[in-house]
């Protein structure tokens, strides 16, 4: 892990720093400090990895990539900036209303009771996108456009944002739709 730098000036230490001594973080400053005010700053090794981690234990340490997911509002101003909309929900749920200009690339079907995955997702998506497209994918929850853009990056496209909370999430903050 590599070590990160913090600045003291919003806070103190209980103890003097030291590999064998936690520091204990206060919102007030201490006496240590102000008797030692050549601490500008301390190095620290983070307990908890970069919360967009980009490794996956699969047997060892194979480098994937986590989709960056946002909320619906920031996902209409992508849209509105030229990021392209992919729907991934089924061509029923698209027909009932969607995003203005969105493409329709179902990542699951209708299989009796439960859903299937589409086996042709990938290439369907590779036939209207480019792999340095930027694209905000989309589906009624958040759950399958999660999944479909774990799958577009992992077969290299570069530029794909998850919208959390999906169609719903557009709708109940009364985003543009169209049918």
């Amino acid at each position: 892990m590599t070590a990160t730098s913090f600045g003291v000036s919003a806070a103190c230490f209980h103890a003097p720093p030291s590999p064998s001594h936690p520091l204990l973080l206060c919102h007030t400053r201490c006496s240590f400090l102000k008797s030692h005010n050549r601490f500008t700053s301390i190095t620290v090794e983070p307990k908890f990895p970069k919360f967009r981690m980009e490794a996956a234990l699969n047997g060892n340490m194979e480098a994937t990539k986590v989709p960056t997911s946002v909320p619906v509002r920031v996902a209409h101003e992508l849209l509105l900036a030229g990021h392209k909309y992919l729907d991934v929900r089924t061509p029923e749920e698209f027909d009932a209303g969607h995003a203005p200009d969105a493409v329709n690339i179902p990542y699951m079907f209708r299989a009796g009771s439960g859903m299937t995955k589409n086996p042709n997702f990938l290439k369907e998506v590779s036939s209207q996108f480019r792999k340095d497209d930027e694209i905000i994918v989309g589906c009624q929850l958040g759950k399958r456009s999660m999944m479909a853009a774990n799958d577009l990056l992992a077969a290299g496209f570069t530029g794909v944002t998850d919208i959390a909370g999906g169609y719903a999430a557009w709708t109940q903050n009364l985003l543009p739709t169209e049918l």
